[in-house]
Parts: structure tokens; sequence; C-alpha cells
């Protein structure tokens, strides 16, 4: 099978970055299976989207999907689990300065989503742009995961802890895969 990219250092980092992906989702598919569907169904919802966003990063990585369409469906996946956890079904905080934080993050982040594919000539977007997307993605996991270590509510907590790192993992698949599609053509 022929890959979209030849540098193995690439290839290594979106490898690492899906099959890290993968585990946590097992992970929560796991705690799902535990904990019953009455507990833990939005973590089911969720990982129907962290699923098809890893399958996509596959495709696209294997030349199954073209750019324009795996930006489009990646971004519109990860939108929709930045809305379901972290706006509409936020998990509960003890501290709500930090939950106002997140909050405000997450709508900041599903802009500039909406932003990155709206964009009629989104190939034009910058790596910096990029960047600050997996970054405000990353603040945002390192708020939940700061205030649900501290504050432990049950012991679905440390499954709480797993799924918060799924999607900034996801995410930096998403620009590590942009960045090295623009780094490919920016040298051809």
């Amino acid at each position: 099978m022929r890959t979209r990219y030849k540098n193995k250092s690439k290839i290594f980092d979106i490898t690492i970055t899906v099959l890290s992906a993968m585990l946590s989702v097992g992970v929560m598919l796991y705690g799902v299976n535990h904990f019953g569907l009455h507990e833990a169904w939005p973590e089911l919802v969720l990982n129907v989207f962290y699923i098809a966003c890893l399958v996509m990063i596959w495709m696209y990585f294997f030349k199954r999907l073209n750019s324009q369409r795996f930006n489009y469906w990646c971004s519109v996946c990860i939108g929709f689990t930045v809305l379901l956890r972290d706006i509409l079904f936020p998990p509960p905080l003890a501290n709500f300065p930090i939950h106002l934080a997140c909050l405000t993050l997450s709508v900041l982040l599903l802009l500039m989503l909406t932003f990155f594919y709206a964009r009629r000539e989104w190939k034009s977007y910058s790596k910096r742009n990029l960047w600050m997307i997996f970054i405000v993605d990353m603040l945002i996991a390192a708020l939940y995961n700061y205030t649900i270590y501290l504050y432990p509510i049950s012991e679905y907590t440390d499954y709480m802890l797993t799924e918060i790192w799924i999607r900034p993992t996801i995410t930096y698949g998403l620009v590590a895969c942009f960045v090295s599609d623009g780094e490919a053509k920016e040298t051809v």
C-alpha cells in the first residue's frame, strides 16, 4: 500500500498518534461496558466520533481520502465532540472559574474549527493557526485533568481522565496530517 508520506518521522508520528488514540478509545469502551450504558452513554456517543476521526486519519494516510474531505469531515467530527462534551454536557467540575474557562476555550475551539473548514481557500490556513487548534484543545484537557484529578467524583474519574486526552490526541493527528501535507506541497 502506498502512503501519503515518505518521511519516516512523519509516518511514525501519525502512527503513534493513531495507536494511542485507539488504545484510549478501547479503554473508554471497556469503561462503558464496566459502568453500563445508563452511566456512560455519553462516552459511547463520543467514541463513535473519535472512531470516525481515526478511520479518516488512516484513510487519509493511505490516500483513500482526499485533503478536502478529510479536512471537512474530521473538523466536523471534532466539532461535534467539542459541542457535546464541553458545551452541552460538560463534566461536573468543583471549581466554577475553571469550568467557565473550559467553556470559554471550548467555544473558541469550536469557532476555530468552524473557521478552519468553512474557509473558501482552506489550504492557505497557516501552520500557526493549525497548531493553535491543538494548543487550545490541550489547554481544555489540562484544565479538566487538573480539576478532576484534584476533586475526584467517583470511580468513574479514572476513565474520565483517559477520555479527556483522546480528543487532543486526535487533534494532534489532524494537525500533523495537514502540517505534513503542507510541507510536502511546499517541497514539490
